[in-house]
């Protein structure tokens, strides 16, 4: 008498399956929310960190600039840093950029720009550009590989190369990749605007 092999058991809870994938989009809806609520969250902060810098160099609030030397009051947000490099390859050139005032205006309506974008979360691919380009030259006034500076001291850098400067700038290309501007800002909106969708670089 032939035997013949009993058909492989299909499975009679098909919804089990059902009931796994449903967890798993769930999972993955709620690691999403998550994830650009983060990103939100992180725009928002480095935003105020721009926004701060601008309004105390522009008004004095009595942190990192005094009162007597607001921006409003004839003040340099420049000098003072820029005339106090003292190592690199561009001491000289800092120096004489220090307290001019299209140097004054430029790095001031950055901070206000780059705050402003990170803020409403518009223009993020713009702030990223900007600040990068911000990071990268107060990264060289800083100048982290010197181990001494220009009048032999000890430059007390800590590494070389990657310091606060260059974790900004990654920061910032990180939050235009993952368009961090469409969670608890004005992204969504800015997108659809007809000129923002006829120069993509504005996002």
């Amino acid at each position: 008498m032939a035997v013949h092999p009993h058909p492989p058991l299909q499975n009679s809870r098909p919804w089990h399956r059902s009931q796994k994938a449903t967890t798993a989009d769930a999972t993955q809806a709620v690691a999403t929310t998550v994830a650009a609520r983060t990103f939100a969250a992180i725009r928002l902060i480095v935003g105020g960190v721009f926004l701060w810098a601008f309004f105390d160099k522009a008004f004095g609030w009595g942190y990192a600039t005094p009162a007597a030397k607001a921006w409003i009051d004839g003040g340099s947000p420049t000098k003072g840093f820029l005339s106090g490099v003292a190592a690199g390859p561009m001491e000289s050139t800092f120096h004489a950029w220090a307290g001019d005032a299209w140097a004054n205006w430029l790095f001031m309506l950055g901070l206000l720009a780059i705050g402003t974008a990170l803020m409403a979360g518009v223009a993020l691919r713009f702030a990223a550009v900007a600040g990068t380009a911000m990071m990268a030259l107060m990264w060289a006034a800083e100048w982290p590989p010197a181990k001494h500076l220009s009048d032999g001291a000890p430059s007390m850098s800590t590494n070389p190369l990657l310091d606060y400067h260059l974790v900004y700038a990654a920061v910032l290309i990180a939050l235009a990749v993952v368009y961090a501007g469409r969670t608890w800002g004005l992204g969504r909106v800015w997108e659809r605007l007809p000129f923002v969708r006829r120069n993509r670089w504005l996002l």
